[in-house]
């Protein structure tokens, strides 16, 4: 668990103090779903999924409504972290907004927004981070090298996007 002090809490407090990259992009990879519902089916229409990404080695669960975007294991999703959907990169007002021009989640047949609620240290035989988002009660950990987590901060809202890697 984060505690004051400790080094998951001071990445954090790094991150929130490294504003110098613009990219609305936060993050992005390949991931290869490799379970789901590994605890049992909690809810009729949402289930977790269990992946890990190609290029950055991460872990990831991921909450998803498959009542509107089914995920089977062994498919490939591309996950994306971003700060806004607007292609120049300009920031969202916070309020559902209709938008005119092209957007991100053209690109991508699944968005949630949320904000990130925790980052605390993770077990393993190297420094890992874990950062925790939560979209309105739908929950994603993603965990792995610090390094690729650099521009997140606590507190920040982001969008998740994300689609299917055809086969």
């Amino acid at each position: 668990r984060a505690r004051e002090g400790d080094k998951a809490t001071r990445y954090s407090e790094r991150s929130a103090m490294s504003k110098g990259n613009t990219s609305h992009v936060l993050f992005e990879d390949i991931f290869d779903v490799k379970d789901i519902d590994p605890d049992g089916k909690k809810f009729d229409k949402v289930s977790r999924i269990v992946g890990r990404s190609h290029d950055f080695e991460m872990d990831m669960l991921l909450d998803v409504n498959t009542n509107i975007y089914n995920i089977e294991v062994g498919e490939k999703l591309t996950v994306a972290l971003a700060r806004t959907i607007h292609l120049d990169g300009s920031a969202n007002s916070g309020l559902m907004e209709e938008y005119d021009g092209p957007t991100l989640m053209d690109k991508y047949e699944y968005v949630m927004h949320g904000k990130i609620f925790r980052f605390e240290e993770a077990d393993g035989p190297t420094m890992q981070v874990a950062m925790y988002v939560s979209f309105g009660g739908l929950l994603m950990m993603l965990k792995g090298d610090p390094k690729h987590l650099h521009d997140m901060d606590l507190d920040a809202n982001v969008f998740l996007l994300m689609r299917k890697v055809p086969t």
